[in-house]
């Protein structure tokens, strides 16, 4: 019975290829756009899961409110990990994190520049899992010149793993540190990245002095909200002091607040100051997540609508088959074991799809994505649960509906048919293209966000500006700048500690001698800083050399000078910590984080000390004076790597993931559409079969082809007409709601809805007519023929 089955099935595949096509071909699509989604939403959801403890690592967040402003962080005060292990029964044990910048390490003659480098304490062995190749963890950090890196790293510097015992040299302070441990690398599913693991040396009792990440370990069975509670408590009985009195800083409507993020929520649900790397958010795995339902469900409907509308052309052979003396119970088998195996072939091409497009997915999202033997182990039943599940769905209604009818009626041809009697289709063809509708839209929206960052005047100009990141490493940075300053194309140059661009800053708490405070950015520059930057002073002046008294001068935004009530006054002091400073001007307010904010106060000072070097240039022939720079950084230190990037791409890499985001929505909508384009197909192909009679018909009496295809698609186009209707509101609040998220955005215009609506008819209109078409120019005698 089963041969007869597979054989039985297999001939009705044949019979009709076309159909068969369609329905494999969709299927396969949305199987594999689904599968890969669930694998970027898998490896999303397992960061930091491959620690063994990790239901029981918190980080320690600080939230400070100065001034009226809410700052919030992801670090805490030095002291604070080991007074909650002393004075918090639930907490076992605590590490501090702090990341090291600008580290440079010599190889023989060569100097290599490394990011991922850490300042840790001993503990951090014991809280996060950090197999160790070689070394003892429990030692690795108690020397102060130690040093624990990865595997990777030791093959880099050593070509062996076996280092422990062996020396490497720092370039910037010439400190030879010993490698007292190797371990493994960390996995890319990890939210930070460390290559060197040094140990951090801070006795700094200073509770309102926000250094470190901190980390964690509670007991098992305690419970992290519980222990929250006890914080305010906790920082009133550290901070009441001579120096800092909690209760009178509390008592001005300010405040200082501890919390605790669970290590597993931190790459999707954490977004604040000083994270130690970029993290994800979760609002895009609701939405991809959303996506791979939708296009999953649009393949599913296709292979319904195209099953259910071919299947009453298969009435009389059911009306045959009962004559014959088949049972209802062995028609139902016959037309699900059809419909499972045009699911099983989909869901095999879909496997080998995903898994030749992953290395582009992989480009696109910027994930490292592999198919192993873990991804299998759920794969497998996964998509056998959705071969069975689809099958039987897409198979139902052929199985249960035609199997029950009377052969007499069967073949007297009582059985109604045609496209009009579909209300099942009808309501399934809506929520196709409700769901296309609604990915176009969003993704105009993505996009149209996107391009207003880009253009949006933000206060300096960061086109053709070039930033030398270890300029400071240079024997005498002071000659680089005079040598470029002088190179015909160069417009200036600055030295600074920070640019718009960052990420890593340091904030300060300001007071005026009027009395008002600030908690904002302070940034230490040179003269030529604003020159370099394109930014405009509203009043007062830049810094100046020439000036002695301008080692203590500040030039504030206007947000800070607002926030500090500056009346312009040249003498007005302000306070940071014990050092007076004066302020001389007031530059415009310009974007220096990401525009999902407002501008914050901002002040800078002068300093002599040396940062990376911004260098201004002319537009043309850039990369001859690339080479003149490069090759001026030789001359000055043969030896010394150049570090480099150009504002503008460091400005575009704040959006990387809102970039990626919306090539992926790109694509995810065009997939809906190719699915929803080919179920329309379809259904226009068998609207048109089954009408053929009464276009011959018409043909006869006079109709013409225009008159012909217009009546065909008519059905079709009402349904997309309800779709837009259904979607664009839907859409419109899903990504208002995204919009909020930009303190700076655009709105969302009319004509995006109208494009869309006017898109998804010309698309269905088009795939419609190609069937309408070849049925309205037949022959009628063909068709009457055929009737």
């Amino acid at each position: 019975m089963i041969k007869n089955l597979i054989k039985t099935a297999l001939r009705s595949h044949l019979k009709n290829q076309g159909f068969t096509f369609i329905n494999v071909f969709g299927l396969a699509l949305g199987l594999a756009t689904c599968l890969l989604i669930v694998f970027y939403v898998y490896d999303e959801l397992s960061y930091d899961r491959y620690n063994t403890k990790y239901e029981r690592i918190y980080r320690v967040n600080t939230d400070v409110k100065y001034a009226g402003v809410i700052s919030s962080f992801a670090i805490a005060a030095p002291p604070v990990g080991d007074a909650m292990v002393r004075e918090f029964p639930e907490v076992e044990k605590a590490t501090r994190i702090g990341v090291g910048t600008n580290f440079r390490f010599k190889k023989g003659g060569e100097i290599i520049e490394e990011d991922n480098v850490v300042f840790c304490d001993p503990a951090v062995f014991d809280i996060f899992t950090l197999p160790m190749i070689k070394g003892d963890p429990k030692t690795a950090l108690a020397e102060h010149n130690s040093v624990v890196i990865t595997k990777s790293m030791a093959l880099k510097y050593f070509n062996t793993t076996n280092a422990v015992g062996k020396t490497i040299t720092i370039s910037n302070n010439g400190a030879v540190d010993k490698v007292t441990g190797v371990i493994e690398d960390m996995p890319a599913t990890s939210h930070f990245k460390a290559d060197f693991f040094m140990p951090l040396i801070n006795n700094d009792n200073n509770w309102s002095n926000l250094s470190y990440n901190t980390y964690i370990l509670l007991k098992p069975g305690a419970d992290y909200k519980r222990l929250e509670t006890g914080f305010d408590d906790l920082l009133r009985s550290h901070m009441n002091t001579a120096d800092f009195n909690y209760d009178k800083f509390a008592a001005k409507g300010n405040f200082i607040q501890l919390s605790l993020t669970p290590l597993t929520d931190i790459h999707l649900k954490s977004n604040r100051q000083r994270e130690l790397n970029a993290n994800g958010n979760i609002q895009y795995i609701y939405i991809f997540s959303a996506i791979a339902i939708f296009i999953l469900a649009l393949a599913c409907i296709n292979f319904m609508n195209l099953s259910t509308a071919r299947s009453t052309n298969r009435a009389r052979e059911v009306g045959i088959r009962k004559v014959l003396g088949s049972s209802r119970k062995y028609l139902i088998a016959q037309f699900l074991s059809e419909s499972i195996m045009v699911t099983f072939v989909a869901a095999i091409i879909a496997v080998l799809a995903a898994g030749a497009l992953l290395p582009v997915f992989n480009q696109i999202s910027g994930k490292d994505l592999v198919i192993n033997v873990h991804i299998f182990s759920w794969l497998l039943p996964a998509l056998l649960f959705i071969i069975i599940v689809v099958g039987m769905l897409a198979g139902a209604y052929p199985a249960f509906f035609l199997s029950a009818f009377q052969p007499i009626n069967v073949l007297k041809g009582k059985l109604s048919t045609g496209f009009k009697g579909g209300l099942l289709r009808s309501f399934l063809v809506v929520f196709q293209f409700s769901i296309s509708i609604f990915l176009i839209i969003g993704t105009l929206i993505v996009f149209n966000q996107l391009n207003y960052i880009r253009n949006k005047d933000i206060g300096f100009d960061r086109e053709r500006v070039l930033i030398l990141k270890n300029a400071n490493a240079l024997k005498d940075p002071g000659v680089m700048k005079q040598e470029v300053k002088q190179l015909p194309g160069v417009i200036d140059a600055s030295f600074a500690d920070f640019f718009p661009t960052g990420t890593l800053r340091e904030t300060n708490f300001f007071t005026s001698s009027s009395g008002k405070s600030a908690k904002g950015e302070f940034w230490t520059v040179d003269e030529n800083y604003l020159n370099t930057m394109g930014m405009k002073l509203k009043e007062g002046r830049n810094f100046s050399s020439r000036f002695l008294t301008d080692s203590t001068a500040l030039i504030v935004n206007e947000t800070a000078a607002k926030m500090l009530g500056y009346s312009g006054n040249a003498s007005e002091k302000v306070i940071d910590g014990n050092k007076q400073y004066h302020i001389i001007g007031i530059v415009k307010d310009f974007n220096f984080a990401s525009l999902r904010d407002n501008v914050t106060p901002l002040v800078m000072a002068m300093t002599n000390d040396y940062g990376s070097l911004a260098i201004k240039m002319r537009s043309h022939n850039l990369p001859e004076l690339m080479d003149r720079i490069k090759s001026t950084w030789k001359a000055l230190s043969p030896n010394l790597p150049l570090e480099y990037s150009f504002m503008d791409d460091d400005f575009n890499a704040m959006y990387s993931n809102e970039q990626r985001m919306g090539k992926l929505f790109v694509i995810f909508t065009t997939l809906a559409i190719i699915i929803g384009c080919l179920g329309i197909f379809g259904l226009a192909a068998y609207a048109a079969e089954q009408r053929t009679r009464e276009i011959g018909i018409r043909k006869v009496l006079g109709a013409n082809v225009s008159g012909l295809v217009a009546m065909l698609s008519k059905d079709f186009i009402k349904l997309i007409f309800i779709s837009i209707l259904i979607a664009s509101p839907l859409a419109s609040l899903a990504m208002e709601k995204w919009l909020q998220g930009f303190a700076y955005r655009d709105v969302i215009h009319w004509w995006f809805l109208a494009i869309t609506a006017v898109g998804a008819i010309l698309i269905a209109f088009i795939t419609i007519s190609f069937q309408s078409f070849k049925a309205a120019t037949a022959n009628p005698v063909d068709s009457l023929r055929s009737e």
